[in-house]
């Protein structure tokens, strides 16, 4: 599931915009899959997100009704060549129409990447559901910590889909979103050696957890999610770094094998990031911290019925 993970985060200073940035959305109706594209990009070696031209915040219409089921993320050349995912600082989906369970005051995410550029994998029987003309603002940050320039960069997300013609209904799951940085801005400043960050979310409604993921940053060691309603480690999601403490991956744990990890209304998680800075400075707005999961409700109507204000 991972890029299992994106957040709202407006950067001081990353306020150009590149007005050759365009969105372009192709569908496949054989497929069913919804493939969107935005750039291209301009990304000099050796830039940080306050020296590349970013894209504007853009919204893509849904052009189907059913269920969107899985997301794959990539940064590709102008020849549908890869490039190097560490590109991508993050991209994240938002329903316009719906705010977020766990954050009412945003807008409802629906997905979220990094530079780890992991899928958001199909689970059985479940998907996110949308309408035909939904509206999903995407909201991009890119960056270039690499030797080599990339001058036409494109991110693309392919949408696996369901129409809800096609067989039997899938369940309606929610992206849940455990950020440390609460339902605030997910950027923090990472000070140098060994830190811990922690918050807590009280759940406004029973269901189950069927998989999480994570999101983290650069010289990050392991994100936490704990019940301490019940006194039970959730999991422990240890990052995959390179040699030089850069991050590579999340680990993804499915709760699928149980029938998904039980929450009950008014239990009290405490989502908590640690990272190992070895710099011995900090780095303004250099860590994040979020775990990701797929929350299916006891009561879909609970959710279905929230409506942005």
């Amino acid at each position: 599931m991972r890029s299992l993970a994106q957040h709202e985060h407006h950067a001081a200073g990353a306020t150009q915009t590149s007005s050759a940035a365009r969105l372009e959305a192709q569908g496949d109706a054989a497929a069913q899959t919804l493939t969107v594209r935005l750039g291209p990009l301009n990304l000099p070696a050796n830039s940080d997100h306050t020296a590349v031209a970013q894209a504007p915040m853009v919204f893509l219409d849904i052009p189907f009704d059913g269920w969107i089921t899985a997301y794959h993320p990539r940064l590709v050349d102008e020849a549908g060549q890869p490039e190097p995912g560490r590109l991508l600082h993050h991209v994240a989906f938002y329903n316009t129409a719906r705010p977020d369970f766990l954050c009412p005051s945003k807008q409802e995410h629906i997905f979220g990447a990094g530079g780890e550029m992991n899928d958001w994998p199909a689970l059985p029987g479940v998907g996110y559901r949308v309408h035909k003309g939904d509206r999903i603002r995407i909201s991009t940050m890119f960056h270039n910590p690499t030797e080599t320039g990339y001058p036409r960069t494109w991110l693309e997300v392919k949408l696996d889909y369901r129409t809800a013609t096609q067989g039997e209904p899938l369940k309606s799951i929610y992206p849940a979103w455990f950020d440390v940085g609460e339902c605030g801005d997910s950027a923090y400043n990472l000070g140098p050696g060994r830190t811990l960050k922690m918050s807590q979310f009280k759940l406004g409604f029973s269901g189950r957890l069927l998989a999480v993921g994570g999101h983290m940053h650069d010289y990050a060691r392991q994100l936490d999610l704990f019940n301490l309603t019940r006194g039970e480690d959730l999991t422990a999601l240890k990052a995959q770094l390179d040699f030089a403490g850069r991050i590579q991956s999340m680990p993804i744990v499915r709760f699928t094998d149980r029938g998904g990890y039980k929450l009950d209304k008014g239990d009290l998680l405490r989502v908590s990031a640690i990272y190992d800075n070895p710099l011995g400075k900090s780095i303004p707005e250099g860590a994040m911290g979020i775990v990701v999961g797929y929350f299916l409700p006891d009561n879909d109507a609970e959710l279905a019925g929230l409506k942005k204000q």
